[in-house]
């Protein structure tokens, strides 16, 4: 958990940023700009304020199954944080319930809390494994995110149809070919 964004400290930041990249910062198109991003930055940077526990306790109740719980296609954007340029995707999230289960939309609300942080797509994706495995005690977790990256897009390889595929397993997931299996046919 983090403070609050400060906006006249980002937006003082921005207009830093503009006297550097724009041979006229002063103009009257860029007049309005370091609010505009202090205000979009506060919801870029939001996960960071969200507690994930809390979150999944809440949605928490016994579970009344043991079979695959799949949540897939939840849409995700987040930021980079080596070069401060959006990545954006699709975010399939699996478990078999242990004791507990949660509602359905907790899951979305969990992605979009990790997603909604300076991050990395690799540690995104164990990071929401390991929540769920932490708050539900499930037989096993499997997270597969797919996400296409500005910043391999725009600079660098300049690869703008490259997808970028992590995946993060535990439990029973790691020992049972046949619950993968199962799990990545679904998310086909």
């Amino acid at each position: 958990m983090t403070p609050p964004l400060d906006p006249d400290r980002i937006a003082e930041a921005v207009r830093a940023l503009l006297g550097e990249i724009d041979p006229d910062p002063g103009r009257p198109e860029l007049a309005a700009t370091p609010a505009r991003v202090a205000e979009a930055w506060r919801r870029f940077a939001s996960g960071h304020a969200v507690d994930v526990d809390a979150l999944l306790e809440a949605g928490a109740m016994d579970a009344t199954d043991d079979g695959l719980v799949l949540v897939r296609d939840i849409t995700f954007y987040s930021v980079c944080e080596h070069h401060l340029v959006p990545f954006f995707g699709r975010c399939h999230v699996g478990y078999v319930p242990g004791e507990r289960i949660v509602g359905l939309s907790k899951i979305a609300r969990l992605v979009d809390a990790f997603a909604r942080r300076l991050q990395v797509q690799e540690r995104m994706t164990a990071q929401i494994a390991d929540a769920l495995e932490r708050v539900l005690r499930p037989a096993g977790v499997m997270v597969v995110a797919e996400a296409q990256h500005l910043c391999m897009m725009m600079r660098g390889c300049d690869q703008d149809t490259a997808v970028v595929t992590t995946r993060a397993a535990r439990g029973v997931f790691t020992a049972r070919a046949d619950l993968v299996g199962e799990f990545l046919e679904r998310i086909r």
